[in-house]
C-alpha cells in the first residue's frame, strides 16, 4: 500500500522572491569566479613550462575538482532561484548525491596531500625533487581517489536502494544524504552508523595530516634568518590556514556533531560556506597569489 516516491521536492534556500533573486546574483558571481579561477590555474599550469613542478600539477588536478565538485549543485540551484522550480527525480537526487559525497571527499584527501607536498618542499628541499617525483605524484592522486571510492560507495549505494514512499521534501537545495535517510520509510539506523564511522574517518583524519604539515612548516619557516622572508611565507600560510579551517569547521560541525539530524536552516548555511565560499577563495588563495603565476599570466 506504499505510493512511491517519483522526485524530491528541495525547498531551498530562500522563501521570498525578493531574497532568490538576490541569492542568484551572489552565487551566480561565485560560480563565474570558480570557473573562471580555476581554468585559468588549468591553463596556465598546462602552457607554461615553467610551473610543470609537482605542486603545480596537484594544483591544476586541484582545480579540475573544485569546477567539477561545485557544477554538481551550484547549476541547478541557480536554475531553482531564477525560476522557482524546486523538485528534482529520484534518479537525478542519487547522482547529485553520490557525486557531492565523492568529490567532496576527495577534495578533503586532495587538501591532505597538498599540504604534504608544501611540507617536503618546505622542510626537505633536497630531497623534494627525489621524492615528490611524477610517478609517486600520480600514485597520490589515484590513492585519493581509489580511497574515496572504496569509504563512499558502499553507504551511498546502501542509500540508493532504499525504499521511499513520502514524505518527499528536503529542506536543503542540494539532495543531502542525512535528509535522504529521514525520508525513507525503512530503518535506515546502520546506513546512519556507517556513514558517521567513515565520516569520523575522514574529517578528522585529513585534518590532522593538514595541520601537522602546516605546523612542521611554521617550524621551519621561525628558522628563516630573513624578517622579510618570515613576513611573506607567514603571509602565504595563513591564507592557506584560514580557508582550511573555514572548510574543516564548517564540515565538522554540520555533518559530525552531536546529535546532527539535519534539515535546519542553520545548515545550508554552513553548506554554503564550505561548498561555496571555501571553493571560490581556493584558486586565488592557492594559486593565482602566487609569484610564479603572477609572472605566467
Amino acid at each position: 500500500n506504499h505510493t512511491t516516491v517519483v522526485e524530491f521536492v528541495l525547498l531551498g534556500l530562500a522563501n521570498s522572491r525578493h531574497w532568490e533573486i538576490t541569492l542568484f546574483v551572489f552565487l551566480g558571481i561565485a560560480y563565474l569566479l570558480i570557473l573562471l579561477g580555476n581554468i585559468s590555474v588549468i591553463s596556465i599550469t598546462l602552457t607554461n613550462h615553467f610551473l610543470q613542478t609537482p605542486m603545480y600539477y596537484f594544483l591544476r588536478n586541484f582545480a579540475l575538482l573544485e569546477i567539477t565538485f561545485t557544477s554538481t549543485f551550484l547549476p541547478s540551484t541557480l536554475y531553482s532561484l531564477l525560476t522557482e522550480r524546486r523538485t528534482i527525480s529520484l534518479p537525478g537526487c542519487f547522482l547529485q548525491m553520490l557525486l557531492f559525497y565523492c568529490l567532496g571527499t576527495c577534495t578533503l584527501f586532495y587538501m591532505a596531500v597538498m599540504s604534504l607536498d608544501r611540507y617536503v618542499a618546505i622542510c626537505h628541499p633536497l630531497h623534494y625533487p627525489a621524492t615528490m617525483n611524477s610517478r609517486f605524484c600520480l600514485q597520490l592522486i589515484l590513492g585519493c581517489w581509489a580511497l574515496t571510492f572504496l569509504l563512499m560507495l558502499p553507504p551511498t549505494i546502501m542509500t540508493v536502494q532504499l525504499p521511499f514512499c513520502g514524505p518527499n521534501v528536503m529542506n536543503h537545495f542540494y539532495c543531502d544524504a542525512s535528509l535522504l535517510l529521514q525520508l525513507s520509510c525503512t530503518d535506515t539506523g546502520f546506513i546512519e552508523e556507517l556513514m558517521f564511522i567513515i565520516l569520523i574517518l575522514i574529517l578528522p583524519g585529513t585534518l590532522i595530516v593538514t595541520a601537522v604539515s602546516y605546523g612542521c612548516i611554521i617550524v621551519t619557516i621561525l628558522h628563516i634568518p630573513s624578517s622579510a622572508g618570515r613576513r611573506k611565507a607567514f603571509s602565504t600560510c595563513s591564507a592557506h590556514l584560514m580557508v582550511v579551517m573555514v572548510f574543516y569547521s564548517t564540515c565538522i560541525y554540520r555533518y559530525i556533531r552531536p546529535a546532527q539530524r539535519g534539515g535546519q536552516d542553520s545548515d545550508k548555511v554552513l553548506s554554503l560556506f564550505f561548498s561555496v565560499l571555501t571553493q571560490t577563495l581556493n584558486p586565488y588563495i592557492y594559486s593565482l597569489r602566487n609569484r610564479q603565476v603572477k609572472q605566467a599570466l
